[in-house]
């Protein structure tokens, strides 16, 4: 009877066995991969030049009236270099809040994009899964989530195109 029970528990486990479909993802790869990122990559590539030529085009402008500060400074009395001297660096101060506002405003709102960009690639992960009959798709970091798998496994190919393809910019 034990025999006969130990049979049935050990057929119930291969069979069940059987019926998953696992595969996994290299993370990294599908993320870089992803023509979404891309773009918005190459975005904000393109405002961040024209933010440091606008940061340029202000410390120029602020290096020409300090110059000229400095040649007009010999003729002027001391209180007066003084008040100017002042005035220079609270509007080098000025600039400087100015720039870094700036730039935090563009990583915010280049993480903001990121985010979603990565959350839609969950999701087209899950929906990929669901619609192709996988009982799990694990993924492969760094970290060591997947330590070893099967090429045969890796679907990582399939699904980047599977997601580029579904990519509308």
């Amino acid at each position: 009877m034990k025999k006969i029970i130990l049979a049935l528990v050990t057929v119930l486990v291969f069979t069940s066995c059987e019926q998953q479909k696992i595969a996994f993802i290299d993370n990294g790869e599908l993320i870089n991969e992803y023509q979404g990122k891309k773009d918005i990559e190459a975005k904000y590539k393109i405002k961040d030049e024209a933010f440091k030529k606008n940061t340029d085009s202000l410390a120029s402008g602020f290096q020409i009236e300090a110059k000229a500060f400095e040649l007009a400074a010999a003729k002027m009395s001391q209180s007066k270099q003084q008040e100017k001297y002042q005035q220079l660096m609270q509007k080098q101060q000025g600039l400087q809040r100015q720039v870094q506002m700036q730039q935090q405003t563009m990583q915010q709102e280049f993480q903001v994009e990121i985010d979603s960009a990565i959350v839609k690639v969950q999701e087209f992960v899950a929906d990929y899964g669901k619609n192709n009959g996988y009982t799990y798709i694990l993924g492969k970091n760094e970290a060591g989530s997947v330590m070893y798998g099967s090429e045969a496994n890796d679907i990582t190919k399939a699904v980047i195109e599977a997601l580029n393809a579904s990519y509308t910019k």
